[in-house]
C-alpha cells in the first residue's frame, strides 16, 4: 500500500502486540513500498530500536536507544548498525553509524517518566549516505493537534524480522512537550517514527515513540514533540566538544520536579 493511502505502525523499543487491531506485518515488497526508509537499528547484541531516514545520511530514533537498558552506559556507535527496510533476513541498505547525539536536555533514568520522554530523541549520522530511489528520506513536520490522525511503522519484540504497520491511531493530547497517542505499542518499538499525512498526500515524521503508558486503564503511546528539535539535534551532532566528552559526563537524571501527564508508565 502506498503512503498516501494510509497511516502506519509504531516503536522500535516499543511494539504493538501481534494481532493488534489495525496492525499488519509488511511481509512483501509490495506491502513495504514507501516504508523502506524505516529500518531496524541494531545495538550490537544488546537489542534493537526502530529508526527512520530523514536525510541521506541521518536517522531519527529515541535517545534512550543510545544507552544500555539496565546500566545507562552509552552504547558505542561502533556497535550500531542501521538496516533500512529490514524484512525476513535482508535489508534494502546496511549502514554503520559514524556518530550520534541525543537531545542536549535529555536526562537518562532507569525509570520511565514524562521528564525523560519530552527530550527522548536522538539524531544519528550514517557512515555513508543512502542514495537509492526506493529509500527516500522522510520530511519532518510540525506537531499534530489533539484529535489528529497519525500512524506508525515499527519493529518490536514479537515482530523483529519485519516491520508492522498500524493503519490509524489518534493524538489524545499534547502535554509537556510530548504527544499522548492511542497507538498500540509494546517493547521493541522505541524510536519508531510517528507519521502524519500532508495535504499533498505525502507522509512526514511528526514524532518519535519514546515509551508506552497506561492512562485511565487504557494503553497509550508517548512520543517526543519534534517542533524546533531537529536544528538542536543537528547542532549537537556537529559539536566536536560534545563528542569529546567522557562517557561519565553525559547528563543523568536529576532531582528536578517531574512533569505530570496523569499516565502510569509501564516497565518492561
Amino acid at each position: 500500500m502506498k503512503p498516501a493511502a494510509l497511516f502506519f505502525g509504531l516503536l522500535a523499543g516499543l511494539a504493538a502486540p501481534a494481532g493488534a487491531e489495525g496492525l499488519r506485518r509488511l511481509e512483501t515488497g509490495t506491502d513495504s513500498r514507501g516504508w523502506e526508509a524505516v529500518g531496524r537499528l541494531d545495538l550490537g547484541g544488546t537489542g534493537f530500536c526502530t529508526a527512520a531516514l530523514i536525510a541521506p545520511d541521518l536517522i531519527l530514533t529515541a535517545a534512550h536507544c543510545l544507552r544500555e537498558r539496565e546500566s545507562g552506559a552509552p552504547v558505542p556507535v561502533t556497535r550500531m548498525e542501521f538496516r533500512a527496510g529490514w524484512r525476513n533476513g535482508r535489508a534494502a541498505a546496511y549502514r554503520q553509524i559514524r556518530r550520534a547525539a541525543a537531545h542536549p536536555d535529555y536526562l537518562w533514568s532507569p525509570e520511565e517518566d514524562a521528564s525523560r520522554v519530552r527530550y527522548d530523541i536522538a539524531l544519528l549520522e550514517l557512515d555513508q549516505p543512502i542514495r537509492l530511489p526506493s529509500l527516500k528520506p522522510y520530511d519532518t513536520g510540525k506537531s499534530p493537534e489533539r484529535g489528529a490522525e497519525v500512524g506508525v511503522v515499527s519493529y518490536a519484540r514479537d515482530r523483529s524480522e519485519a516491520a508492522s504497520l498500524q493503519d490509524l491511531c489518534h493524538v489524545l493530547s499534547r502535554q509537556s512537550g510530548m504527544l499522548v497517542m492511542s497507538c498500540d505499542v509494546d517493547f521493541g518499538s522505541s524510536g519508531a517514527p510517528v507519521f502524519s499525512l500532508r495535504s499533498d498526500g505525502l507522509a512526514e515524521v511528526v514524532s518519535v515513540v519514546a515509551a508506552k503508558a497506561e492512562l485511565e486503564g487504557r494503553k497509550v503511546a508517548l512520543g517526543s514533540d519534534l517542533e524546533g528539535v531537529i536544528p538542536v539535534l543537528k547542532s549537537a551532532l556537529s559539536d566536536e566538544e560534545f563528542h569529546r566528552r567522557p562517557a561519565g559526563s553525559l547528563p543523568q537524571m536529576t532531582d528536578e520536579p517531574k512533569a505530570s501527564t496523569g499516565a502510569k508508565f509501564l516497565r518492561p
